[in-house]
């Protein structure tokens, strides 16, 4: 993919997993798209990283003016790896941020009155990546082998271990760059990275892959987050729930139809170097990750208590300290009329 070919975000998987952001140390990089409807009140969305389907949701929102329609001009800042989400929304520069429950927590922690009130990814998109001759399947099936990641994302291996009752030091751990090319041509018998990119990438060229969702054992962490100050939520409360409102039919519309927000995605920026087959793919691949039959029952972007409890023991592993009020479901209840 070209958008996340060696740098993955925030130097690491694009999760979050853990780390200061330097709430008053960063701005938003400086490109965005604008609504074309325009409105009676003006609001920034700040995505997590850059431009690609991974925010296809978003740009149908844009595009079939579901903000204009509730009078709410919405520009979308585009994220990247010098480009926090958290210090924009901090200072007001956007109304709302795409960010990561673990890198939410870390600003609150350093004094930020961020909420989180929604999740698009229900399922945390960090897989273990292997060849089908060689495959991962299952946590235990990483005793011996050599796993390919950045080192930044050991404290994720680690967590995954504990969680189940793996012994973390009877894997090799090689430091590669975020590519397959290591997998692929024998280097480490696996790779930690998400499900949407370099699983997509070897796909892309004809090489078949096998993932093992760490979610599914147990290692929870919200993605894609949104989050808003408390300060947002008493004085433009308004924005905020029409600002989700549009996400929520967003994201809808593309799960009817990925191939029509991969087509979107590379039609709104000819200059991302977006690959239309590869959008398409990665497309696909969200949609586990984000509808569940929670989000069926409940509507998008919700969790229930069984899903922050799980959330609160992997940031405890990971050495992070949170309570249920980081949550605020206020925002989605309205939206979903509940």
């Amino acid at each position: 993919m070209a958008e996340r070919r060696t740098l993955s975000r925030r130097t690491l998987i694009g999760a979050g997993i853990f780390g200061a952001v330097g709430i008053g140390a960063a701005t938003a990089v400086g490109v965005g798209v604008a609504n074309r409807g325009g409105g009676a009140g003006s609001a920034a969305l700040q995505l997590s990283w850059l431009h690609s389907v991974q925010f296809g949701g978003s740009y149908i929102a844009l595009d079939r003016g579901y903000w204009s329609e509730a009078g709410l001009d919405v520009s979308l800042l585009q994220g990247g790896p010098n480009a926090p989400v958290e210090p924009p929304v901090v200072s007001g520069q956007a109304l709302v941020g795409v960010s990561a429950v673990d890198f939410a927590a870390a600003a609150v922690a350093e004094g930020a009155t961020f909420k989180i009130i929604g999740a698009a990814m229900q399922n945390n998109p960090t897989v273990i990546a292997s060849l089908p001759d060689n495959p991962v399947n299952e946590p235990g099936d990483l005793l011996g082998k050599r796993i390919g990641m950045a080192l930044a994302n050991v404290p994720a291996l680690e967590t995954l271990c504990t969680l189940n009752n793996i012994d973390v030091n009877e894997i090799e751990i090689v430091p590669t760059q975020y590519t397959a090319q290591p997998l692929t041509s024998g280097e480490v018998d696996c790779l930690l990275c998400w499900e949407t990119d370099l699983p997509v990438a070897m796909e892309v060229q004809g090489v078949e892959s096998v993932t093992m969702l760490m979610a599914d054992f147990g290692f929870t962490l919200q993605s894609q987050t949104y989050i808003a100050t408390e300060e947002s939520l008493r004085d433009r409360r308004d924005e905020v729930v029409a600002m989700m409102a549009g996400e929520v039919r967003g994201w809808e519309e593309y799960r009817r139809d990925t191939d029509a927000a991969a087509a979107l995605s590379v039609e709104m920026f000819p200059d991302a170097g977006l690959d239309l087959e590869t959008q398409r793919l990665q497309a696909a691949r969200q949609v586990p990750l984000m509808f569940s039959e929670l989000t069926d029952e409940i509507g998008f972007g919700f969790w229930n208590d069984d899903v922050i409890a799980s959330n609160i023991e992997t940031l405890a592993l990971l050495g992070q300290t949170v309570t249920p009020d980081l949550w605020d479901t206020s925002i989605l209840e309205e939206v979903h009329g509940s």
